[in-house]
C-alpha cells in the first residue's frame, strides 16, 4: 500500500550557501510548513516536530482509501560544523530556495485488494533527492527529483506553482498546480503487469508495460496557523489525475484514475545549539 507519509522537505534547509533564500509554501507531496510570521529564534538548530493523520489511496491507483500516521518534520535553521549556518533562518519573500526532498512508500501486496490479484509484492520504497524554487512576494513555484531505494530504483519528481495568502495574521494558505513525473523503473513497478502476473490475476488483469514520463496531473493546497510561537495547526489536500501510461494502466484502470489526500497535524518548534 502506498503511504504518502512524506516530511515537510525541510523548509528552508538551504543546500548552497551564498544564495537569497525564501521558504517554500509547498514543497515536494505538499508537505506542512510554518507559517512565515512566526519568529524563528537565534539558535544554532530550529527545527518543528510534529504528528497527524493522512487519509490517501492505499496504493498507486486505488479507488479504496486508508488513514495512516503523518509526521511533519519543517528545518527553519540547521548548522553544519565545518560550514557554519547554512539556513540562516531569514524568511525572504523573495528570491531562491533549496531543500532536501524524501518520500516514504509503503510495500503493496496483493492482498490488499481483490484488484490486485496475482501481482508480486513491491516492498517498501525510500525517495531522496533535491529541489529548488523561487518565491515572488505571493507567488511560488519549484521543481524537485527524488532517487528511490529499495522497492524501485527509479527516479520520480514534481513541478508545481502556489499562491500565497495571509488573509490573518499568522495564518498562511497556499494553493496551485502540480504535475508528478516518473522514470520507466517506478512505472514499471507500480503501473505495470507482468505476463506472469496477468496469467496468476485469473483474467482481471492484462500484461502491461508501462514507459517513463508524465504520472499524473493535480491541484494542491495546505493552511498553516501558528497558535503560538511554538506550536502550528496544518491542514492539507490534494487531487491527482493520472495521465499517460499511468492512466491506462489495467491497475488504474481496474480502480481509480483519481487520487484524493487530506491531512491534518500539528508541529511544536524546538530551538537549541549543539556547538
Amino acid at each position: 500500500m502506498r503511504k504518502n507519509t512524506f516530511v515537510s522537505a525541510l523548509t528552508a534547509a538551504a543546500l548552497v550557501a551564498g544564495a537569497s533564500f525564501a521558504a517554500p509554501a509547498a514543497l515536494a507531496q505538499d508537505g506542512m510548513a510554518a507559517p512565515q510570521d512566526m519568529p524563528l529564534p537565534s539558535r544554532q538548530y530550529v527545527i518543528d516536530l510534529g504528528v497527524g493523520a493522512l487519509v490517501s489511496p492505499k496504493y498507486e491507483g486505488a479507488d479504496k482509501m486508508m488513514v495512516s500516521p503523518l509526521p511533519i518534520i519543517s528545518v527553519g535553521r540547521f548548522y553544519v560544523p565545518g560550514f557554519g549556518q547554512v539556513s540562516d533562518g531569514e524568511k525572504t519573500t523573495r528570491g531562491v530556495f533549496f531543500f532536501p526532498s524524501f518520500n516514504f512508500v509503503g510495500e503493496r501486496k496483493a492482498s490488499d485488494s481483490v484488484k490486485l490479484t496475482g501481482t508480486n509484492k513491491v516492498d517498501w520504497a525510500l525517495e531522496l533527492g533535491l529541489g529548488a524554487g523561487f518565491r515572488y512576494d505571493w507567488f511560488s513555484a519549484f521543481v524537485e527529483l527524488r532517487q528511490g531505494i529499495n522497492g524501485h530504483s527509479g527516479q520520480v519528481g514534481q513541478v508545481g506553482a502556489d499562491v500565497i495568502l495571509n488573509p490573518m495574521e499568522r495564518l498562511e494558505i497556499a494553493f496551485g498546480p502540480r504535475a508528478d513525473f516518473a522514470s520507466g523503473d517506478y512505472m514499471g513497478t507500480y503501473f505495470g503487469v507482468t505476463a506472469a502476473e496477468a496469467a496468476a490475476s485469473l483474467g482481471n488483469l492484462t500484461a502491461y508495460k508501462a514507459s517513463g514520463g508524465f504520472k499524473s496531473v493535480g491541484l494542491a493546497a495546505r493552511a498553516s496557523y501558528a497558535v503560538t510561537d511554538q506550536t502550528a495547526l496544518h491542514l492539507q489536500a490534494g487531487w491527482d489525475h493520472y495521465v499517460g501510461d499511468a492512466r491506462n494502466s489495467p491497475i488504474v484502470r481496474r480502480g481509480n484514475e483519481n487520487q484524493f489526500t487530506i491531512g491534518t497535524g500539528i508541529t511544536y518548534r524546538f530551538s537549541f545549539d549543539l556547538f
